[in-house]
């Protein structure tokens, strides 16, 4: 007998909380559903954000009262090993809208596994992938 699952969240450590909140919710559509500390404000340690079916969770890599003033370099590079990919009907579609928002992204590519797909960093340099079986 396997385990039984119905749905995976990940979590990423943010370096700064606002930034991350602006770029998942009013960027990219999520809703904060939970965070640390309760207000309406960006400033909380950890947060469950949602975008129709997805989850993530986000928590700052420092406490605040140690956090550097700016990322550890080494740190960061790391989050190149970490990619999320997101199941996205019209990837041409989230191309346009991120275009539209000012985002630096390039058109969507075919993988050669048929998996059409578009790239993007947030500011924390976690890779997030939209993709979608190409027709």
């Amino acid at each position: 007998m396997s385990l039984k699952v119905e749905t995976m969240t990940p979590l990423i450590q943010v370096f700064d909380m606002p930034t991350a909140v602006a770029f998942y919710r009013d960027l990219l559509g999520f809703t904060v559903v939970n965070r640390s500390q309760p207000g309406d404000g960006d400033e909380f340690d950890w947060g469950l954000l949602r975008l129709d079916g997805a989850l993530l969770m986000i928590n700052t890599a420092y406490e605040r009262d140690s956090r550097p003033p700016a990322p550890d370099p080494a740190r960061q590079a790391a989050h190149d090993d970490t990619a999320l990919f997101f199941s996205c009907p019209d990837v041409d579609a989230a191309f346009a809208y991120l275009r539209e928002k000012g985002v630096d992204v390039k058109p969507p590519t075919i993988a050669p596994y048929g998996m059409k797909q578009l790239y993007v960093k947030d500011p924390d340099g976690y890779v997030l992938c939209f993709q979608w079986p190409a027709a």
